[in-house]
């Protein structure tokens, strides 16, 4: 014989839904705790993994910097990785790779793969360079951006304003510049 329904088992029954919504509520906000954490952790390693690529590709391109400039008349005598300076008002500047000689600089932009906006940052800084390096005010200056990839068009903005364009081409780098670019100074 089935039960009757009273009001007490009535509200027997909300309470034990209600006990168990709550539990599931904080079963809930535990679990999303635990997914942000991992999602963190999960960041980080991507974050890693990403600085070790580009240096990676850093690592590719600064050797193949001599030959590339060789070709196009500018001898290089140095190439260095990682040229940081900080200015006041927490103003900071960082070079992926600096070629120089002894009349000209090249600031070198390396990603594994080029965007636009990465072609307009360098161009930012490009333009503040020798404010944060005044030893190199006297000598020329040029941009180059190198990638392992670089879609058409990213290619021809950095080409129109001015920048060499270091790409992957088969097993080796090349600069995608036709011999009669000119390059912009700074």
């Amino acid at each position: 014989m089935p039960e009757t329904v009273t009001l007490e088992n009535v509200w027997k029954m909300f309470a034990e839904t209600s006990r168990r919504q709550q539990e599931t509520d904080r079963l809930m906000q535990e679990t999303s705790k635990e997914i942000k954490e991992v999602n963190k952790q999960l960041n980080k390693q991507i974050g890693k993994l990403g600085g070790h690529m580009g240096e990676f590709v850093e690592g590719l391109v600064a050797p193949a910097c001599k030959t590339l400039f060789a070709q196009r008349g500018i001898p290089v005598h140095k190439v260095s990785r990682r040229l940081e300076a900080d200015l006041p008002g927490d103003r900071h500047i960082e070079i992926d790779l600096f070629v120089v000689n002894t009349d000209t600089t090249i600031l070198v932009e390396v990603k594994s793969k080029l965007t636009s906006d990465d072609v307009r940052d360098h161009l930012t800084r490009l333009a503040a360079f020798k404010e944060f390096f005044p030893e190199y005010a006297d000598k020329r200056t040029m941009g180059a951006v190198a990638a392992m990839v670089i879609e058409d068009q990213v290619i021809r903005f950095a080409i129109k304003n001015g920048l060499f364009v270091i790409m992957q081409a088969g097993e080796t780098l090349e600069l995608a510049n036709d011999k009669n670019f000119m390059p912009r100074e700074w």
